[in-house]
């Protein structure tokens, strides 16, 4: 029970040009945890509506588990417009369930046997689902091998610097893009250096144990304590990049939890990343050649 890997924040339908799929990066980021083969929960709310019932139906088709409580707000949504080159525009819908996530002696319980949780800031934008997380994270085992991710995820204004400087300091994986990175150092007045100066800072400053810069078609970068990895983006057809970003960092972190080096899980997490970009939607299989 002490291996469990959760994924907490939002639950929702993003509501694509072809249609609707399921969505939120805590589900996206559980759902390939659960392909490397560990054991691993969603923590999230949805409403009382067929739109809820739906997200549960789909969770329990994907062999996904956790605690998703109903809550008497509607479940969330967002509009998503894809551009020309296929990347995500949100038109995320405020006062949802998942805005509303309780902390039940249930998800304590949860998170004392809890190795490695992934949040962001998207889910803290209300108090509620906030302090939620912040218990959740208060709650879980002390130890060198938890890990706690903040993978940052910007999206809209759903964010404050004192958000985000709490998230950093609760986190010991930061994992941020290029844009977010130029946003951060704004907010927090480091603007005139550049990306790899400002993840040095970032990672002394909260003493991390990693941060993971991606930076789209120009590379991702792994900084630990003394030592930086670089793997170039494949250049592959895409279909549309939503999820690819969880599909990264859940394979990166499933990597790290199996004992590999930083390195054979970035250029796993790389590889993955370019293959979910292939494909329509968040949560596609995986070829069993990544799974080994």
């Amino acid at each position: 029970m002490n291996d469990l890997v959760v994924g907490m924040g939002e639950a929702l339908w993003d509501v694509l040009p072809e249609g609707k799929k399921l969505g939120g990066a805590p589900a996206n980021f559980a759902y390939h945890i659960s392909q490397f083969g560990l054991n691993s929960r969603v923590v999230s709310a949805v409403g009382d509506d067929k739109l809820g019932t739906e997200i549960l139906e789909n969770f329990r088709e994907k062999k996904l588990y956790g605690i998703v409580e109903t809550v008497p707000y509607p479940t969330g949504t967002v509009q998503v417009e894809l551009d020309a080159e296929g990347v995500p525009c949100y038109d995320i819908k405020e006062g949802v369930a998942w805005d509303n996530i309780p902390f039940t002696p249930g998800l304590e319980d949860l998170a004392r046997h809890t190795r490695a949780v992934c949040f962001g800031s998207l889910a803290q934008r209300s108090v509620v689902s906030r302090e939620t997380i912040n218990r959740f994270l208060d709650a879980m085992p002390e130890g060198d091998d938890i890990l706690k991710i903040f993978d940052i995820n910007l999206r809209q204004g759903f964010y404050t610097k004192e958000i985000l400087c709490n998230s950093f300091r609760n986190c010991n994986i930061l994992k941020i893009n290029d844009e977010e990175l130029v946003t951060v150092s704004r907010m927090f007045g480091y603007p005139g250096i550049d990306l790899q100066d400002k993840c040095w800072i970032l990672l002394a400053k909260y003493n991390l144990k990693m941060l993971i810069l991606t930076c789209g078609v120009n590379g991702s970068y792994v900084f630990t304590p003394g030592s930086v990895s670089f793997v170039e983006t494949p250049k592959v057809v895409v279909a549309d990049t939503v999820g690819a970003g969880d599909s990264f960092t859940a394979t990166f972190v499933a990597s790290i939890l199996k004992g590999k080096s930083v390195r054979e899980a970035h250029e796993l997490a790389v590889k993955v990343s370019a293959y979910v970009c292939t494909q329509n939607g968040a949560m596609p299989v995986l070829p069993e050649v990544y799974l080994d």
